[in-house]
């Protein structure tokens, strides 16, 4: 029998990413629109979600809908998002949106924003939900559902896939059976792309970080200080290592969260440090994944 799981990766020796113009980091921001696609007592889960909220972690215990919890993530459509597109715009910035597709069908100017934006749209499914939760069947039909959905709102299909937290073990098989898709980023292992075999096809892996990102608001975060000095040092690292050794940097942004003044003062802080930099590639999602498998095609046989 094989063992699933490869704890080795480039190693010692990754391969030299050769970004645009020699930069030593390619760093990738990521707004992740959920709000509206939650679990919630309006569409059927009995419990309204409060995930990355504020309320992350009480034990709020309400039977029926929590208004307050609903509130918490209506701020992130109503307020939120606008702030982030203006942080971004203004600088004249790129970044990707991971979209899950409900939401955004439920902000339809939100949505036409993101299609004036240029910004690139990384499907994060139909719903925020549990992908390894759903039965196959389920599973297949969410993914063929939230490509319709995208095309509808965005006005063209998403070319990544990215789901809630975890995969189930179907999903790659399934963003892979149901094609058109570059890149799928449910992996957090490497700072660099990689590819993998799915069924016999080649299948690029854009991996994606839980540790670069707000949601460290709900627990080891307290001020924009914190987050400041937090994603500032993974930065220095990773472009002091990229003199000899580039690498990605993925950093994820949370509407409800990092939208609020108090927090996204330390995303303007750490965005205008990073564009104080030479040799940096900041750049959309599917820009990686275009130059990985242009740069880097896929070349032999993997597990």
């Amino acid at each position: 029998m094989t063992y699933p799981r490869d704890f080795v990766g480039y190693g010692a020796n990754p391969p030299d990413p050769k970004w645009p113009n020699g930069a030593r980091v390619a760093i990738n921001f990521v707004m992740n629109y959920e709000e509206g696609s939650e679990p919630s007592i309006q569409d059927g889960e009995g419990f309204t979600e409060v995930a990355l909220t504020d309320a992350h972690g009480l034990d709020q215990a309400v039977k029926g809908r929590d208004l307050a919890g609903e509130g918490l993530f209506a701020y992130g459509s109503r307020v939120g998002f606008w702030r982030l597109m203006r942080l971004f715009q203004e600088r004249g910035l790129p970044m990707t949106v991971f979209g899950c597709a409900l939401a955004i069908e439920r902000n339809r100017q939100a949505a036409q924003a993101i299609r004036d934006s240029g910004f690139d749209c990384c499907c994060h499914g139909w719903r925020w939900v549990k992908h390894f939760e759903l039965s196959e069947d389920e599973e297949r039909d969410h993914i063929k559902r939230a490509i319709a959905s995208l095309r509808e709102t965005l006005g063209e299909r998403p070319l990544g896939w990215y789901c809630r937290y975890g995969p189930s073990v179907n999903t790659r098989k399934l963003v892979v059976e149901e094609g058109g898709f570059l890149y799928d980023s449910d992996a957090y292992d490497d700072e660099l792309p990689y590819w993998t075999k799915v069924a016999g096809k080649p299948h690029l892996v854009v991996p994606y970080s839980l540790t670069n990102n707000d949601a460290k608001f709900c627990g080891s975060f307290a001020t924009s200080n914190d987050y400041f000095e937090w994603h500032k040092d993974a930065f220095d690292m990773l472009y002091r290592e990229g003199a000899s050794a580039p690498k990605m940097m993925s950093v994820g942004l949370h509407m409800r969260l990092i939208g609020h003044p108090a927090r996204a003062v330390g995303l303007e802080r750490f965005l205008d440090y990073v564009a104080g930099h030479d040799d940096v590639w900041i750049t959309r999602r599917l820009d990686i994944a275009h130059h990985w498998a242009k740069t880097h095609p896929y070349s032999g046989p993997l597990g």
